[in-house]
């Protein structure tokens, strides 16, 4: 006998588990892609030699992402035709497609080719993928506040979003070192390019999974005719910079992904020339992931008794003391140094845990309050936006910390092979980056972010006033 589907006032499927995992699907299809991100840096320094002119280059397509991650978002709230499902599902099923090669393309293993073809390879390969990472990400990301209104069930999106977003890094983080690194911890360049071929075919099943399963709950669908005001995307600008929720969670984020994307370089480093073994790095990086999956199960209720805002800020404070703890190098005892280092990770982890299980809930309350303040929801623009300055410190700051390290001795073709006293470097630099995370991370959360428990419930009030 087939189960009887319980419906809610609205008709739709009521909220429940199927909701939470086919959209932390979504954000594992994403990281099958995004997670080799990391790979790129020692990619292009160690395997096919770039060096500095990586980091120029890496700032130079974020000139793309300048045009691509808004005009995207654009295109999107300005798309009023009729979808069989839903316009956000049909762009991500547009995205999902290309990201299969979009990846393999800025792993082109060619280390011998000219400096000029170099950058053609890089420059064409970072466009075409980005270009389809925003396609899937941007309206993926809008989709929360579309699944419910409902502040816990948003919670549970939120937090099985960041599950998503564990077991997509997990599989490049902790499988991949042991394939695409020799015996002498090099890189070996062209087992990156199958590799990526190989998780974006993975990441477009996931997508094709969460399309398939979910519902939409929250209508967006508006009447066009004479009176409708015409999309203005520099209105929407600066109604997004006058968003206080949206830009304090652009802040937090911004320094989260300065302190994942931006010492991943020197992380690896670190395990190459310091720690001497670079297969068990990815292993470490998933002990530090513990504390993320024990308190996942935990957010719902802890967003309903603490509020979100409230449990992020505390999480970006216990961020800022592991931070601190990283700076304790004992240079004499690689053992103990790395114990040092693991203890430290999983408390960084912890606060940085507490953050993204409620991060991408508080950019569902941000569209909210969007639509409180001006009177328009703007996902697409809002998020996308959002997307652009996280994808901004996505680029500068390994960019950036790039620099740093070469001042500070590391050289791309001595491959695992540097010299202890750059390693040591290597140590602090990523200790450096980790706190300048966590104190960005406070900032957003503490100082700008507006909407806590008592404000957001005021909200929520007054938006279902209106929608009655």
């Amino acid at each position: 006998m087939k189960k009887e589907i319980k419906l809610d006032a609205n008709g739709h499927p009521k909220f429940g588990i199927r909701d939470s995992i086919a959209y932390a699907l979504g954000d594992l299809g994403c990281n099958m892609s995004f997670a080799l991100k990391g790979t790129m840096s020692i990619f292009w320094t160690q395997f096919m030699g770039m060096d500095l002119w990586y980091a120029l280059l890496l700032i130079i397509v974020q000139v793309w992402d300048a045009i691509n991650d808004p005009l995207i978002g654009s295109i999107i709230d300005s798309d009023k035709r009729k979808y069989k499902r839903n316009k956000f599902l049909s762009y991500i099923w547009v995205g999902s497609i290309g990201l299969i090669i979009g990846g393999a393309c800025c792993f082109l293993p060619f280390p011998d080719a000219p400096t000029w073809a170099k950058f053609i390879i890089f420059i064409a390969g970072y466009v075409v993928w980005d270009a389809f990472y925003t396609i899937a990400n941007v309206p993926y990301g809008s989709l929360l506040s579309l699944i419910s209104n409902d502040v816990k069930d948003r919670a549970s999106l939120s937090a099985w979003r960041s599950i998503g977003s564990i077991f997509g890094n997990m599989l490049p983080m902790v499988i991949l070192p042991f394939i695409i690194y020799d015996k002498d911890n090099n890189l070996i360049g062209e087992r990156v390019f199958i590799a990526a071929l190989i998780m974006g075919v993975l990441g477009f099943i996931c997508f094709q999974i969460m399309i398939k399963n979910t519902t939409i709950r929250v209508a967006t669908d508006m009447a066009i005719d004479e009176e409708t005001p015409k999309f203005n995307v520099l209105k929407a600008f600066a109604n997004f910079t006058k968003n206080r929720p949206a830009v304090g969670a652009t802040i937090a984020a911004m320094g989260m992904f300065i302190g994942m994307q931006g010492a991943t370089t020197a992380v690896t480093v670190i395990f190459q020339s310091y720690f001497k073994n670079v297969q068990i790095s990815g292993v470490v990086q998933l002990f530090a992931m513990i504390p993320i999956v024990v308190f996942t199960p935990l957010a719902r209720n802890a967003v309903a008794k603490y509020g979100k805002k409230e449990l992020a800020t505390f999480g970006s404070v216990v961020s800022i003391v592991a931070g601190l703890g990283l700076f304790i190098i004992t240079p004499e005892n690689t053992s103990l140094d790395l114990v040092i280092y693991i203890v430290c990770q999983l408390f960084f982890s912890l606060g940085l845990g507490i953050y993204s299980t409620v991060s991408w809930a508080m950019m569902g309350d941000a569209i909210d309050y969007n639509e409180w303040k001006f009177g328009t929801r703007e996902e697409g623009t809002v998020y996308s936006l959002h997307s652009f300055f996280r994808k901004l410190a996505q680029g500068i700051g390994p960019s950036l910390i790039l620099v740093i390290m070469v001042a500070y001795g590391y050289v791309g073709k001595n491959e695992g092979n540097q010299l202890w006293e750059v390693a040591i470097n290597m140590r602090y630099i990523v200790a450096a980056t980790f706190l300048t995370s966590a104190v960005l991370q406070f900032v957003g959360l503490a100082l700008v972010y507006n909407l806590d428990k008592k404000t957001l419930a005021e909200m929520n009030k007054e938006l279902g006033r209106i929608k009655e």
